[in-house]
């Protein structure tokens, strides 16, 4: 186990280029998807990092590429894995079989998810309610009132079952789950099945919030906080520079722990009574793409080859305590 010491860490693996999510395994190796290569890596601690999947139909652009990776509930018996990746004309979640340490049996669950060169979301999670929660962006649209509009699939966060139906008690009679949202970037929930998401501002707040079911969250009329009692309040919010959220891990008693790009360290959000307080966590090895609990640590993914200033061994998988 490691502590909270500033700066201690673990290098688990290193040479991933633009690495955007990650999945573990029941048996403890990670499931790593790299945004620019369209590859899935499996990481084996202590070995050299091999590719189980080249995406073909993944078309990397910009801020869009291979992105979001989610394991079924059931992985165990069921072996499918789930992907986000920007295709030739939409952003799309893929469904595949992982056997024999390959990805097969492609099959599209969600698609028509309006794609741009930025502002994709991409990240994938299944809630406590065994359902699949897929963040969009606003895809740069213009106008992004496209955000506001509850008929479209751009900047939301959407909820459809494992086979990517529209659960019946949603709030709109389709696949929304909440919307007016820029570029969400991470999903988490806590052991009281609250919904967190971390949220990419245009020029002045980032944001995280406590999602719930129907809630308008404001963009683009609103960025950070609003006199707007129609717009749901974040519960935190930073400056772009101090920040530029991407992916979250929640602890059971909801802590949050949000990567930060831009803002190149490791934010650490926690309940005081009924508000929130953050402070810097980690910080010194760059851009941050993605952090997962893992056992007693946390695994950060660095993201410098892509808009940083990376070392001779990054992209990197690194492992810190969590407390």
């Amino acid at each position: 186990m490691l502590t909270d010491e500033p700066g201690k860490f673990r290098v688990v693996a290193t040479g991933l280029g633009v690495p955007w999510d990650l999945a573990m395994l029941p048996g403890g190796d990670a499931l790593v998807t790299l945004r620019d290569r369209a590859e899935v890596v499996l990481i084996a601690p202590g070995e050299v990092p091999t590719v189980v999947a080249r995406i073909d139909d993944a078309r990397p652009e910009g801020e869009g590429g291979l992105m979001g990776i989610a394991l079924s509930p059931d992985f165990v018996d069921d072996q499918f894995v789930y992907l986000y990746f920007t295709a030739d004309q939409d952003n799309r979640v893929v469904r595949y079989k992982y056997a024999n340490g390959s990805l097969t049996s492609a099959e599209p669950i969600l698609s028509g998810i309006p794609r741009a060169s930025n502002h994709n979301g991409g990240r994938i999670r299944f809630g406590p309610d065994q359902m699949l929660y897929v963040t969009t962006g606003d895809n740069h649209a213009k106008p992004a009132y496209n955000a506001q509009n509850t008929q479209t699939l751009d900047g939301k966060i959407l909820r459809v079952t494992p086979s990517g139906k529209a659960p019946e008690d949603n709030p709109f009679e389709n696949e929304v789950w909440s919307y007016g949202h820029r570029n969400v970037q991470g999903i988490g929930w806590d052991a009281k099945g609250r919904m967190y998401a971390s949220e990419f501002g245009s020029g002045e707040f980032d944001e995280l919030n406590l999602i719930k079911k129907g809630g308008n969250y404001g963009w683009p009329e609103a960025e950070g906080r609003s006199d707007n009692p129609d717009f749901i309040e974040p519960l935190l919010t930073w400056s772009t520079d101090d920040a530029s959220p991407s992916g979250i891990a929640v602890m059971p008693n909801g802590t949050v722990f949000l990567a930060s790009l831009r803002g190149e360290r490791l934010w650490r959000a926690r309940w005081d009574g009924d508000r929130m307080t953050d402070d810097v966590y980690f910080d010194g090895v760059g851009r941050l793409r993605a952090v997962e609990v893992v056992g007693d640590e946390l695994w950060l993914l660095t993201n410098n080859t892509s808009g940083g200033d990376p070392a001779k061994d990054d992209d990197r998988l690194i492992a810190i305590g969590a407390s």
